[in-house]
């Protein structure tokens, strides 16, 4: 498969929230950043390939092997996250440009070294579950911050949001996965919180608390 052929894959993985779900061929394009003609002409080759089912007017799926294929793509993007992060000291907003490019590598035999050298882990350095080499993936009951009722708290378990300026913010504000946050206050205006985590209280909006999945001690 070409490289951009995988990225398809894992996009509509992705978007069918690792549930196989119908997606459109206007929701691929703007992930992918693309015209939808473009998406059209591809998942028309995956189609052919066996790869994808697609219908037009309807959405696409992947088939089994298109799950088995943009799952493997999952685990060593993921994989080479856990790596560049827990051996080559990157930070967590540094690492997911650089894992878009090794997730293209073809030898399974490096990616079985690799998933043994950092001692088969389940999750990324996001909170996402990296699947086995079988597929099968380590799921975990979660909730969103902004979820959580007052007074309750939890194990700050991974994030909605990946991007840069999103992990740098959780940074600046020493939030990170393992943290115990406590729901102190709720706005009701706006939906801000105020929380309490590592002995210290700030306050969060609305968008922040949405994108910061808990797992709750109580």
């Amino acid at each position: 498969m070409t490289h951009s052929e995988e990225d398809y894959l894992k996009a509509i993985y992705h978007l069918g929230e690792g549930n196989n779900e119908t997606v459109s061929t206007n929701a691929i394009a703007e992930q992918m950043d693309t015209k939808p003609s473009s998406v059209t002409d591809m998942v028309k080759k995956l189609s052919e390939k066996g790869f994808v089912a697609y219908k037009k007017y309807q959405g696409v799926s992947l088939t089994g092997i298109g799950i088995e294929k943009a799952l493997s793509v999952v685990r060593k993007h993921r994989l080479w996250e856990v790596f560049l992060v827990d051996k080559l000291d990157f930070a967590w907003d540094e690492v997911h440009e650089i894992a878009e490019q090794l997730e293209h590598i073809k030898s399974e035999k490096l990616i079985d070294s690799l998933d043994k050298h950092l001692g088969f882990p389940k999750f990324d350095p996001h909170g996402d579950p990296i699947p086995s080499k079988a597929g099968v993936l380590t799921l975990r009951t979660k909730r969103l911050l902004n979820e959580l009722e007052l007074d309750k708290s939890g194990i700050c378990v991974g994030v909605k949001d990946s991007s840069r300026l999103f992990l740098k913010f959780l940074d600046k504000h020493e939030i990170a996965l393992g943290d115990t946050i406590t729901v102190v206050d709720k706005e009701d205006f706006d939906g801000s919180l105020q929380i309490k985590i590592n002995d210290k209280t700030i306050l969060i909006s609305h968008q922040i608390a949405s994108n910061l999945y808990v797992k709750c001690e109580n």
